[in-house]
């Protein structure tokens, strides 16, 4: 079955930005995950489609290739984690990666002995104060496990069962000259492992690897920001009889939060004041992102979107002690539902003033007066 194109499994255009392709992702691994979709076998295959997709295009490197050669650009390396790698080293290199395959070397991963264990993906989602004060928290991974029957060889047999391959003699792969040329190929005995297993266990049937769900505490550090990708070593899928397993990697989604708004490791919150206070000023508490409070002074003729910072106040910064700054950024209020004696006194205040008092009130509307002069 052929592959959907990777921009349209992301659902972006061709010349979707980092930026656009990071929300893509993040919106639609949450809605596939199967944490939120226990048994549905679609949407656990959806999600797979979608890590996979995302993974070639945010490598700038692998969304050229895909971008030139499609999903053949991967095809010789088995997964879009392999093609071909130009960055590795020299020709001979290359002509591994593209002949892989044909050769019995299947890339960089393959030759001689079992593959290593596939990486895989899972995404979390934690609160902004979480993602302040780091957090820990709990996964159910899908994935493929060691036999604990076999303990991972694949054999039924304790002590013996698995043997050298009678066909490449534990090479994993076979050679044949064709004229001038030494061709390889992988071993159609052992698979290009190098050794054959007798008498399969009854439990993973010689694959040395059955498929469970995995629980798992991952810590998430202090600091950490939206989009973030964790790597956990050798928690991945189990390598086949005794190849090393893959890796985990999780993405960190932060959800909006209702006061504050997070840029780097400054936070912002808006804070209405009442007219009163921001036309006499005032000294106003307003919390800060670790829970404590914060005192603000405003000074008399405060306006709409004055800022104060509070150093130190801000966000965690990612492995370091440090903690930048928090920003309050002011909303004067105008007050609504006015009592009879309320109005009076804004009356007589108005009266008092004699429209005096408001420079950029004054200001706007000596400009509009010059405006319409100068259309007489």
């Amino acid at each position: 079955m052929a592959k959907q194109d990777y921009y349209a499994t992301l659902g972006v255009a061709r010349d979707a930005s980092g930026d656009d392709l990071k929300r893509a992702y993040r919106k639609l691994a949450m809605q596939h995950h199967p944490d939120r979709n226990p048994g549905d076998k679609q949407a656990e295959a959806k999600f797979k489609e979608i890590n996979e997709a995302y993974d070639v295009l945010k490598d700038e490197q692998k969304r050229a290739a895909y971008d030139r050669y499609g999903h053949a650009a991967f095809e010789q390396g088995g997964s879009p984690g392999g093609g071909f790698d130009f960055a590795a080293g020299g020709i001979g290199d290359i002509f591994e990666q593209m002949f892989g395959d044909f050769m019995g070397g299947g890339g960089r991963r393959g030759g001689r002995g079992p593959r290593g264990g596939a990486d895989i993906r899972a995404a979390v989602e934690i609160e902004l104060t979480e993602a302040f004060a780091g957090t820990k928290t709990t996964l159910h991974v899908p994935t493929r496990a060691k036999c604990e029957a076999c303990n991972g060889t694949g054999s039924e047999s304790k002590d013996r069962g698995v043997e050298t391959c009678p066909t490449c003699h534990g090479a994993g792969k076979m050679r044949s000259q064709q004229g001038f040329f030494v061709v390889e190929r992988t071993c159609p005995t052992c698979g290009g492992q190098g050794r054959v297993i007798r008498n399969p266990c009854r439990i993973c049937g010689g694959a040395g690897t059955v498929q469970r769900d995995r629980t798992l505490q991952v810590q998430i550090p202090a600091g950490v920001e939206d989009g973030t990708r964790i790597r956990l070593a050798g928690e991945g899928e189990a390598g086949g009889t005794g190849a090393p397993p893959g890796d985990l990697y999780v993405h960190v989604a932060i959800k909006p939060h209702p006061i504050f708004q997070r840029e780097g490791a400054m936070v912002y919150c808006r804070v209405p004041v009442r007219m009163t206070q921001a036309a006499l000023g005032a000294e106003i508490e307003v919390p800060a992102i670790d829970g404590t409070p914060a005192r603000v002074k405003l000074p008399a003729g405060t306006q709409t979107g004055d800022q104060f910072r509070l150093r130190g106040k801000g966000f965690s910064v990612l492995r370091s002690a440090q903690r930048g700054d928090m920003v309050i950024q002011v909303q004067v209020e105008t007050p609504h539902d006015l009592t009879r004696r309320q109005r009076e006194l804004l009356e007589e205040f108005e009266a008092e003033a004699g429209g005096k008092g408001s420079p950029e009130h004054e200001g706007f509307f000596a400009k509009a007066r010059e405006f319409f002069a100068g259309r007489g």
